[in-house]
Protein backbone atom coordinates (compact mmCIF):
# COMPACT_ATOMS: atom_id res chain seq x y z
CA UNK A 1 0.00 0.00 0.00
CA UNK A 2 1.39 3.49 -1.09
CA UNK A 3 1.63 6.29 1.22
CA UNK A 4 -1.32 7.93 -0.02
CA UNK A 5 -3.51 4.98 -0.96
CA UNK A 6 -5.49 6.35 1.91
CA UNK A 7 -6.24 9.67 0.83
CA UNK A 8 -6.59 9.18 -2.93
CA UNK A 9 -9.12 6.73 -2.45
CA UNK A 10 -11.06 9.37 0.07
CA UNK A 11 -10.63 11.71 -2.60
CA UNK A 12 -12.69 9.37 -4.74
CA UNK A 13 -15.24 9.23 -2.63
CA UNK A 14 -15.43 13.12 -1.89
CA UNK A 15 -15.26 13.38 -5.81
CA UNK A 16 -18.64 11.86 -6.50
CA UNK A 17 -20.74 14.13 -5.06
CA UNK A 18 -18.70 17.10 -5.17
CA UNK A 19 -20.78 20.42 -5.20
CA UNK A 20 -18.34 23.52 -5.06
CA UNK A 21 -17.75 23.69 -9.16
CA UNK A 22 -18.95 27.18 -8.92
CA UNK A 23 -17.02 28.53 -6.58
CA UNK A 24 -14.55 31.53 -7.94
CA UNK A 25 -11.89 31.20 -5.33
CA UNK A 26 -12.78 34.93 -3.79
CA UNK A 27 -13.68 35.00 -0.44
CA UNK A 28 -17.35 35.36 -0.15
CA UNK A 29 -17.56 36.55 2.96
CA UNK A 30 -14.25 38.91 3.26
CA UNK A 31 -12.47 37.14 5.65
CA UNK A 32 -9.54 35.88 5.80
CA UNK A 33 -8.06 33.99 9.16
CA UNK A 34 -4.78 32.99 9.74
CA UNK A 35 -4.07 30.80 12.43
CA UNK A 36 -1.95 27.61 13.11
CA UNK A 37 -1.72 24.42 11.43
CA UNK A 38 -2.34 22.19 14.20
CA UNK A 39 -4.87 19.49 13.33
CA UNK A 40 -7.07 20.29 16.47
CA UNK A 41 -8.25 23.19 14.52
CA UNK A 42 -11.28 23.40 11.97
CA UNK A 43 -11.28 27.44 10.82
CA UNK A 44 -14.46 26.85 8.47
CA UNK A 45 -16.61 24.79 10.70
CA UNK A 46 -15.73 27.03 13.88
CA UNK A 47 -16.97 30.00 12.50
CA UNK A 48 -20.25 28.32 10.86
CA UNK A 49 -18.67 29.30 7.52
CA UNK A 50 -18.36 26.92 4.15
CA UNK A 51 -16.13 26.65 1.56
CA UNK A 52 -15.55 29.71 -0.29
CA UNK A 53 -16.57 32.02 2.41
CA UNK A 54 -12.87 32.75 3.20
CA UNK A 55 -9.35 32.13 3.19
CA UNK A 56 -7.41 30.05 5.41
CA UNK A 57 -3.76 30.80 6.18
CA UNK A 58 -1.62 28.29 8.06
CA UNK A 59 1.45 28.13 9.84
CA UNK A 60 2.90 26.67 12.84
CA UNK A 61 1.81 29.40 15.83
CA UNK A 62 -0.31 31.17 13.56
CA UNK A 63 2.62 34.03 13.09
CA UNK A 64 2.46 36.75 10.83
CA UNK A 65 5.40 36.29 9.00
CA UNK A 66 6.68 37.57 5.52
CA UNK A 67 4.82 34.77 3.56
CA UNK A 68 1.64 35.63 5.47
CA UNK A 69 1.65 39.20 4.56
CA UNK A 70 2.69 38.45 0.70
CA UNK A 71 -0.61 36.45 0.65
CA UNK A 72 -2.33 38.79 2.72
CA UNK A 73 -1.95 41.25 0.26
CA UNK A 74 -3.10 38.91 -2.45
CA UNK A 75 -5.99 38.44 -0.66
CA UNK A 76 -7.11 41.78 -0.32
CA UNK A 77 -6.36 43.15 -3.55
CA UNK A 78 -7.23 40.02 -5.85
CA UNK A 79 -9.63 37.78 -4.00
CA UNK A 80 -12.12 40.35 -2.17
CA UNK A 81 -10.34 40.22 1.62
CA UNK A 82 -11.66 43.03 3.80
CA UNK A 83 -11.10 41.79 7.79
CA UNK A 84 -8.42 40.11 8.98
CA UNK A 85 -8.20 37.71 11.67
CA UNK A 86 -5.37 36.37 14.07
CA UNK A 87 -5.84 33.17 15.72
CA UNK A 88 -3.62 31.38 17.58
CA UNK A 89 -5.08 28.35 20.41
CA UNK A 90 -4.43 27.17 23.98
CA UNK A 91 -2.06 24.10 23.97
CA UNK A 92 0.46 25.08 21.15
CA UNK A 93 3.24 23.27 20.65
CA UNK A 94 5.15 26.56 19.39
CA UNK A 95 4.80 28.05 22.69
CA UNK A 96 6.17 25.15 24.39
CA UNK A 97 9.58 25.23 22.68
CA UNK A 98 11.90 27.95 21.81
CA UNK A 99 14.12 28.02 18.74
CA UNK A 100 16.80 27.04 20.26
CA UNK A 101 15.04 23.99 21.35
CA UNK A 102 14.51 23.19 17.66
CA UNK A 103 17.81 23.54 16.03
CA UNK A 104 19.12 21.00 19.00
CA UNK A 105 16.34 18.75 18.19
CA UNK A 106 16.95 18.64 14.62
CA UNK A 107 20.82 18.72 15.42
CA UNK A 108 20.62 15.09 16.75
CA UNK A 109 19.23 13.92 13.61
CA UNK A 110 22.47 15.59 12.04
CA UNK A 111 20.11 18.31 10.69
CA UNK A 112 21.84 21.94 10.58
CA UNK A 113 18.52 24.34 10.74
CA UNK A 114 20.39 27.45 12.01
CA UNK A 115 19.21 29.26 8.71
CA UNK A 116 15.85 28.84 9.52
CA UNK A 117 13.60 31.54 12.10
CA UNK A 118 10.84 29.27 13.78
CA UNK A 119 8.98 32.07 15.11
CA UNK A 120 8.38 30.18 18.50
CA UNK A 121 6.06 31.96 21.16
CA UNK A 122 7.24 32.06 24.21
CA UNK A 123 4.80 34.23 25.65
CA UNK A 124 1.61 33.63 23.17
CA UNK A 125 -0.33 37.23 23.98
CA UNK A 126 2.52 39.20 23.12
CA UNK A 127 3.74 37.45 20.23
CA UNK A 128 -0.50 37.91 18.88
CA UNK A 129 -0.08 41.71 19.99
CA UNK A 130 3.33 41.87 17.70
CA UNK A 131 1.49 40.23 14.74
CA UNK A 132 -1.83 42.38 15.10
CA UNK A 133 0.81 45.41 14.86
CA UNK A 134 3.11 43.72 12.31
CA UNK A 135 -0.47 43.86 9.81
CA UNK A 136 -1.69 47.39 10.63
CA UNK A 137 1.48 49.00 10.43
CA UNK A 138 1.95 47.11 6.72
CA UNK A 139 2.96 49.85 4.37
CA UNK A 140 1.42 47.21 1.43
CA UNK A 141 -2.93 46.64 2.97
CA UNK A 142 -5.26 49.52 3.23
CA UNK A 143 -5.91 51.13 6.28
CA UNK A 144 -8.79 50.54 6.60
CA UNK A 145 -8.42 46.78 6.71
CA UNK A 146 -10.40 45.53 9.71
CA UNK A 147 -8.07 43.18 11.85
CA UNK A 148 -8.91 40.94 15.03
CA UNK A 149 -7.01 38.58 16.85
CA UNK A 150 -8.65 35.71 19.14
CA UNK A 151 -7.49 32.89 20.92
CA UNK A 152 -8.75 29.41 20.01
CA UNK A 153 -9.42 26.99 23.10
CA UNK A 154 -8.56 23.67 21.73
CA UNK A 155 -10.52 21.89 24.58
CA UNK A 156 -13.39 24.19 24.85
CA UNK A 157 -13.86 25.34 21.26
CA UNK A 158 -14.70 28.93 22.46
CA UNK A 159 -12.49 31.72 20.78
CA UNK A 160 -11.72 34.57 22.96
CA UNK A 161 -11.24 38.12 21.36
CA UNK A 162 -8.09 40.16 22.23
CA UNK A 163 -8.60 43.51 22.65
CA UNK A 164 -5.52 45.44 21.18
Amino acid sequence: MGAFDDLLAANKEFSVTFTDSELTGRAARGLAVVTCMDSRIDPLGLFGLKAGDAKILRNAGARVTDDVLRTLVLAVYLLGVNRVLVMPHTDCGMAKATDDDVHKLAAQHGVDTRSLEFHTVPDQSAALRHDLTRIRTSPFLPENLAIGGAVYDVRTGRITPIET
